[in-house]
């Protein structure tokens, strides 16, 4: 599902991992939620802000947005919502880690937060489009692809965003990527994933802080070792 993510990085930690020529000032996210900006590469070397939640170039009204911050890669092709711009606007959605939550009983998830084992930054794949309103206000935004999960995140849930190696990121935001090759990328690509079951702060986007973070239990820093 991946409704929550985050982005904590050091400015030289994305400069090394996604060859940026230069990373723009921002305060760390620990909590970022659809409708809010995040951070995307759609060419080489150039981080941006995007709204998270996409914006069809045919849409009447922006509001739209809110229904479309995930798109299904199995079907995102033939979605009148992304088939254009999975074809000819991809782009990296950039994180240091993401949320996903497992049903508690009949009332209630738990939240558990996914990073790399080595806490680095890496890439989802993403999408974005460009809205232009009836007043000429202009919308950028953008949208996470999702896939049937894998371990160890199907312990938790039944869909995961479509996580970017190094290799496919650079040939998804590449302009000359054919829609086979396009096709061939979205496979599960997983680096070691640290897992922490976190509190209930992150339910709440107005909560943004290291709290978001902090192990539900002190012995679970780790449930599902990589």
């Amino acid at each position: 599902m991946c409704g929550r993510t985050a982005l904590t990085a050091k400015p030289e930690d994305l400069e090394a991992a996604f060859g940026l020529v230069e990373v723009p000032d921002f305060a760390p996210r620990y909590n970022l939620a659809p409708s809010q900006p995040t951070a995307v590469v759609r060419v080489p070397g150039k981080l941006e802000w995007l709204q998270w939640g996409l914006v069809p170039s045919w849409a009447d009204d922006r509001k739209i947005a809110h229904k479309l911050a995930l798109a299904r890669s199995e079907t995102a092709f033939v979605t009148p919502a992304f088939r254009d711009a999975i074809r000819r606007r991809r782009c990296l959605v950039i994180v240091t880690s993401f949320f996903e939550w497992q049903r508690a009983g009949r009332t209630g998830a738990v939240p558990f937060l996914f990073e790399r084992s080595d806490r680095k930054p890496f890439a989802l794949a993403g999408v974005w489009e460009r809205w232009i309103s009836k007043d000429g206000e202009v919308v950028e935004s953008c949208a996470i692809l999702t896939q049937k999960a894998a371990w160890p995140i199907d312990a938790v849930h039944g869909r995961m965003p479509v996580l970017m190696d190094r290799e496919a990121c650079a040939r998804w935001i590449d302009a000359g990527t054919e829609e086979e090759e396009a096709r061939a990328l979205l496979g599960p690509r997983l680096p070691e994933l640290r897992v922490v079951s976190v509190g209930l702060q992150v339910n709440d986007p107005r909560n943004d802080s290291p709290a978001c973070h902090v192990p539900a239990l002190p012995a679970q820093a780790a449930l599902f070792p990589a």
